[in-house]
């Protein structure tokens, strides 16, 4: 199996000069994010006018903010523009984002995505659109509304989903062409790749059908601990404030990775504003295997963990002073899994 490598698309900043040195150094895709600040759609326009062979997705595009057919039309133009190499990748969000700054209620979320998912594709594929679901009626029954078929030319555009829970993840396997990882750890691959493996074959799939994509930052340094402790600490953030006392996906992904009883007393000290206890609180260890820390040798036996856990591509973040430095990470990470992906 191939490992491939993508990296952030970011605004501002020399971002899209970054994206562009790294499409010539044979990196295979670039992502954009989508919070509440800059858009994940706009960035990548800007780079498909300027790259040429690099893939570009969204990870991620938040599920309720847009409707199932804008979504579609969204992602036909990306792909006319860019020829072919947009991918959408899709999430739920949370229920502080959707409906603190989408007004939009965070009900359902299985639902939306199987919906979503279905009406996109007979919007991408040409087909007159119809859909009678349990969120989404199109037509509105009882009103003037028609079927309609989108003007655009039809075009195969890949659906990777978000994905963090058991249900989720089985959905993914079921519906998706690729999965968006995040939390990951390569050292508890089951805990995200059975549930997805679950879901293919109930579809008559298998994990090897779907693309398998996870986060990691990329940091070469002899002070190893240093760096996952430093790592780790911008976890407390996101045990912390990335979700509820009662709801944190996040959280949870931990949880079920080993780390329960760690990640419950960050959230904890966190939320009663202890917040420097609860960065000191995240276990060394967690910033350690999310990351790709170290020496070159380091590195390289890390990349190949990921393979053999089922990863075939890496969004990373490399480490670096400028985008010179980031470069120069990252033009020393590709050699790496050039590497790993010939055996040696």
């Amino acid at each position: 199996m191939t490992l491939k490598i993508g990296v952030a698309a970011g605004v501002g900043g020399g971002g899209a000069d970054f994206v562009m040195e790294a499409e010539r150094l044979g990196v295979d895709s670039a992502w954009s994010v989508e919070a509440w600040g800059y858009d994940a759609l706009t960035p990548l326009a800007f780079l498909a006018a300027r790259t040429s062979a690099i893939r570009l997705g969204t990870a991620i595009v938040q599920l309720g903010s847009r409707s199932p057919a804008l979504l579609g039309m969204s992602a036909l133009t990306m792909q006319a523009l860019s020829g072919g190499r947009f991918i959408l990748g899709l999430g739920t969000s949370g229920p502080q984002v959707m409906e603190g700054w989408h007004g939009v209620r965070f009900e359902r979320p299985l639902t939306r995505t199987r919906e979503t998912v279905d009406i996109f594709r007979q919007v991408v594929a040409g087909e007159r659109v119809a859909h009678q679901g349990e969120l989404y009626h199109l037509p509105l029954p009882d009103g003037p509304g028609r079927s309609i078929r989108v003007g655009a030319p039809p075009a195969a555009v890949p659906v990777f989903i978000a994905a963090l829970g058991p249900a989720n993840l089985r959905l993914t396997g079921e519906l998706a062409d690729g999965w968006i990882g995040t939390s990951f750890m390569p050292e508890s691959a089951s805990v995200f790749l059975d549930p997805i493996r679950t879901g293919a074959q109930s579809a008559g799939r298998s994990l090897s059908d779907i693309e398998l994509t996870a986060p990691a930052a990329v940091e070469f340094t002899e002070d190893v601990e240093e760096a996952a402790a430093r790592h780790a600490r911008g976890y407390a953030f996101t045990f912390g404030a990335m979700g509820s006392p009662s709801q944190n996906f996040y959280k949870d992904a931990f949880s079920r990775q080993g780390f329960e009883e760690e990640a419950a007393e960050v959230q904890r000290l966190w939320l009663t504003g202890n917040r420097e206890a609860a960065a000191a609180a995240v276990p060394t260890e967690i910033g350690r295997r999310t990351n790709l820390l170290g020496t070159p040798a380091m590195v390289k036996e890390r990349l190949a963990l990921y393979q053999r856990a089922g990863i075939t591509t890496l969004r990373v973040n490399p480490a670096g002073e400028g985008i010179s430095g980031r470069l120069d990470t990252l033009g020393l990470l590709m050699d790496l899994v050039g590497e790993v992906n010939a055996g040696a």
